[in-house]
């Protein structure tokens, strides 16, 4: 294949197009987001940039916010871990399954893309609302039991609008995007040394704990980047099924931008998770590039 500099006009023929619309429509929009968040309401329209730093150090100064940021935070964190002890199993389910069955199981986990991420949110409100399938199935699992003759009548749970309806509908959503990169690893892991290790006396779980974990590293911390990121910005899913009781920050921001219509404060939070993301990526690339050194 000839290098792109022997034909420099075939490569800007190509490269162009995409380069003018990555331009327009995603460098230039985030510059004027990023613009204002150094900026101030002047009025209910209109907005003076000012290179002021008023914004984020409201954000990251006000209780209230910190609060719903810290919130976000272990909100987020443990819908990722637990998205990660669900989709261990599963990626290794995968990787050891029959050529057959595992097109068939790598077609059931990226099934849901091809929903609507809102459709799929309401279902879960028709599994968790009081009335709904999981309290359905709870009472009568509790009849069948006998336990109303012990306990009473049996009382439905409380799943909906609540800190559980938002953790339960993050790891339902994003679990994926952690199955993916994990099934890459595992995929790429050589069985040999688990069954060297195996042999040298060491149990299932030092296997697992002092090689399978080091050697699928890289696909833990992806999966866990690839996760944890969406999740701090989400605010659908804490919107339809946290209502008012579990807010998280991007339910903040959506609301600075339409209701309050505070367009620098909104973009301030919406840059703070940028930056955070920034810094999730440059972690991921030392981390990356430390363990190509090991291998060297």
């Amino acid at each position: 294949m000839e290098s792109w500099r022997d034909n420099r006009f075939v490569f800007w023929v190509f490269a162009l197009p995409g380069t003018l619309w990555l331009l327009v429509f995603f460098i230039a929009p985030l510059a004027i987001i990023w613009a204002l968040s150094f900026g101030e309401q002047v009025d209910l329209v209109n907005v003076e940039v000012t290179g002021t730093l008023q914004q984020y150090a409201r954000a990251l100064t006000d209780p209230v916010y910190i609060q719903i940021i810290w919130k976000s935070i272990w909100i987020s964190a443990l819908a990722t871990f637990l998205c990660l002890v669900i989709a261990y199993p599963i990626a290794f389910l995968i990787s050891f399954a029959s050529t057959r069955w595992k097109t068939v199981l790598l077609v059931a986990v990226i099934l849901p893309f091809w929903i609507n991420l809102l459709i799929r949110t309401y279902a879960l409100i028709a599994v968790f609302r009081t009335r709904g399938f999981a309290n359905f199935g709870l009472e009568w699992l509790y009849t069948t039991a006998q336990l109303d003759h012990v306990f009473g009548p049996f009382e439905p749970l409380p799943l909906l609008y609540n800190n559980f309806a938002v953790i339960a509908g993050l790891i339902y959503v994003f679990m994926p995007f952690m199955v993916l990169p994990l099934y890459a690893s595992v995929e790429r892991l050589d069985k040999s040394f688990l069954e060297a290790s195996l042999d040298l006396g060491a149990s299932q779980v030092r296997t697992f704990f002092s090689v399978t974990v080091p050697l699928t590293m890289p696909g833990i911390v992806s999966g866990i980047i690839l996760v944890f990121i969406p999740c701090l910005g989400s605010f659908l899913t804490p919107d339809l099924l946290g209502g008012t009781n579990a807010q998280m920050i991007g339910n903040v921001i959506e609301r600075q931008f339409k209701a309050a219509n505070n367009w620098p404060f909104g973009a301030a939070l919406s840059f703070l998770l940028m930056y955070a993301t920034f810094g999730a990526l440059a972690l991921r690339a030392a981390f990356a590039g430390r363990k190509q050194g090991m291998e060297v």
